[in-house]
């Protein structure tokens, strides 16, 4: 569906006007002459598909279900927003970073889609993150330490993740960190209209205060520390050196010294050191990084006169001049900017949003078109950059002959990929494809008590990263208790947990007394009539009465358009938060899919009352109804008009 010009209505009904499933003899009998069923409504949960789809495995659906109101804080006093964020920092903790600069996996999958609109999850985790950074809010308290360390290696998204979940887990962690602040690619790869560094700052403080906790910046593993004095001093080493070195174009004259990395020119803009004296800037790619790219080239200009702090470029730290300050005290005139990819402009991997603000910002974006050579000067300078239109079988392009044409430029940026920098001490490391070759669980290969992930393994998203140090760190906890796993779940995200649920608000089951009975609908040990398949199943929008919803548009994220004319020195950011009232509408759109949202569809329907709602006093998150089985006469209807899918018929007793 068309982000922009979303349908203004309906688009699924489950019947035409006059049809049925049912003949009308046939469905009175089942509903007033049947005595007796094999199958009755149990509660199944399933995982939705915007969790399964979320590389760091958030449990969306959760924190919507805070967002509308329906699940309560356990503990009078705490607001909504402190509990949603406590519920997103079980599986994530940069929301606010990640609400700004993910690409939103979740809401391509959403089943709200079948319906009108996806829900803007984005939106919600910024306004949760952003709440928590203005009132203060910090990580929950870790509990003691258990005697165990653990070295990260890389103080980025994947090492953070890692370093928190880890220190959640009692360990001592060490992060080092070749920088000289933390951050990786979430400071160093991404310009600061995009992440704040107040804010990215504020998220990372979370994790380095906690007790337990220890960084040390300027140190590179394998020049300054060895492989081998990281296993003398710790248990285990998590790895998470990121994707550091650009990949050159793969044509003649890429040597040119003014053809460079997008990851160089990034990271070089983001230290505070870029002064570019471009005026025509081509940048190769496709992607959010030569998006960005090319935004900061628009942004930078070129520089006509300089001033005296200009000297400081080589050295920052003497100063303390970030790129973004110095670009207001430069006086600049307006770079041509190009953007090639290619795939045609509509299939870039570039979110939509991302690609039409570059065009507004006056970058030139030229689709289906590839590189062929980098012409040079005779002083081993690129002029220009020789190009032809192409076609696409599967990621091979296909030349078209006869279509050759020169982009003049004074600046080349390759913007095609990256790969791991396992130079200097950490050949050991290398698969033999600049990656580090780990196993299902996260260890690598070969390596005794050794773990890694992020894009040293595989280049992806920051929320996959995060995801990556999630879940590393889990395997890393079993390890340091001599208990490796031997595979993980099939959903492999923070999964919703019934028994968790309950003991929040006291209404833990009763101790099992071991003696055998026939059915469990009164026994007060059991959790009757309830299965978790969360961890094997996403539930599909085909098993969702969606008739049940109606058509509500969906609340967008202002922003703050920056024309041609104007982006020169405008580094200010560009998205404007969620209200909470915005926040709320949008936990409210959640379908809730796989777990029940309480809507009692199937106390109102069911013909023989059979089903009702548990007591006030008991009821939690998916124990809002249940069966009784005496009266049940298995008519299915519960489960045809439950609008989340939670209700499936099975047996029981």
């Amino acid at each position: 569906m068309n982000e922009a010009a979303p349908t203004k209505g309906l688009t699924f009904r489950r019947f035409k006007n006059g049809q049925s499933p049912w003949d009308p003899q046939d469905l009175t009998k089942k509903i007033f002459q049947q005595d007796k069923s094999y199958k009755c409504p149990t509660y199944v949960h399933r995982a939705p598909p915007c969790q399964g789809g979320c590389p760091s495995g958030h449990d969306i659906r959760g924190w919507l279900a805070i967002a509308r109101g329906m699940d309560k804080p356990p503990v009078a006093g705490v607001s909504w927003q402190e509990y949603a964020f406590t519920r997103m920092m079980e599986a994530n903790p940069f929301p606010a970073s990640m609400g700004r600069v993910c690409p939103a996996p979740c809401e391509d999958g959403c089943n709200r889609n079948e319906v009108d609109d996806f829900v803007g999850i984005n939106g919600v985790e910024q306004y949760v993150g952003d709440w928590a950074i203005e009132n203060k809010l910090q990580a929950p308290k870790p509990p003691e330490l258990s005697g165990k360390r653990v070295a990260v290696i890389g103080g980025g998204p994947g090492g953070l993740s890692a370093a928190y979940f880890l220190r959640q887990k009692g360990h001592a962690v060490t992060i080092h960190e070749a920088h000289d602040e933390l951050g990786g690619m979430m400071r160093f790869g991404i310009p600061g209209y995009r992440t704040p560094r107040d804010m990215l700052d504020a998220e990372i403080a979370r994790i380095t205060s906690m007790d337990g906790v220890e960084v040390k910046t300027g140190l590179r593993v394998g020049r300054d520390v060895s492989i081998e004095e990281l296993d003398r001093n710790f248990d285990a080493v998590f790895w998470a050196i990121g994707a550091q070195k650009g990949r050159p174009l793969p044509v003649p004259g890429a040597d040119a010294v003014n053809c460079i990395t997008g990851v160089e020119f990034l990271d070089t803009f983001n230290r505070g050191w870029l002064f570019s004296t471009a005026k025509k800037i081509v940048v190769v790619g496709g992607g959010d990084t030569s998006i960005d790219v090319a935004s900061v080239a628009r942004r930078l200009g070129h520089v006509t006169r300089s001033h005296r702090h200009d000297d400081a470029a080589a050295s920052p730290g003497e100063f303390g001049y970030a790129a973004h300050d110095v670009a207001s005290a430069l006086e600049r005139e307006g770079v041509s900017a190009v953007l090639t990819t290619l795939f045609p402009v509509e299939k870039m991997t570039a979110a939509e949003r991302e690609r039409e603000d570059a065009k507004r910002e006056g970058i030139d974006i030229r689709g289906s078109v590839m590189p062929l050579e980098v012409i040079k000067d005779e002083n081993g300078v690129a002029t220009g950059l020789r190009m032809c239109e192409c076609s696409m079988k599967g990621n091979v392009p296909i030349p078209v002959e006869g279509t050759d044409f020169v982009l003049e430029c004074d600046m080349i940026i390759s913007a095609i990929g990256q790969m791991a920098d396992l130079s200097e001490g950490l050949e050991k490391l290398d698969s033999g494809r600049s990656s580090i070759a780990v196993d299902g669980l996260y260890k690598v290969r070969n390596v005794d008590k050794h773990f890694a992930g992020g894009d040293a393994i595989r280049p992806h998203l920051l929320t996959t990263a995060i995801g990556h140090g999630r879940i590393a760190s889990e395997t890393i906890d079993h390890f340091l208790h001599g208990e490796m796993e031997d595979k993980r779940p099939k959903v492999d995200v923070h999964q919703f947990n019934l028994l968790e649920e309950l003991h929040a608000r006291h209404l833990d089951p009763s101790p099992y007394d071991h003696l055998q009975v026939r059915g469990t609908d009164h026994a007060k040990f059991a959790i009757h009539n309830y299965e978790d398949r969360g961890s094997t199943q996403i539930i599909p929008h085909t098993q969702l009465f969606k008739g049940h919803f109606g058509y509500v548009a969906r609340s967008t994220r202002d922003e703050r358009h920056v024309d041609a004319d104007s982006v020169l020195g405008d580094f200010a950011e560009r998205i404007v938060g969620f209200t909470e009232e915005q926040a709320q509408t949008e936990g409210k759109r959640c379908m809730s899919c796989g777990m029940c949202f309480e809507c009692d569809n199937c106390v109102i329907y069911c013909p023989q009352t059979a089903v009702f709602r548990v007591t006030k006093k008991d009821r939690a998150v998916g124990r809002y109804v249940d069966t009784d089985y005496t009266k049940c006469i298995g008519c299915h209807i519960c489960a045809d008009v439950c609008p989340t899918g939670y209700i499936q018929m099975g047996l029981g007793e």
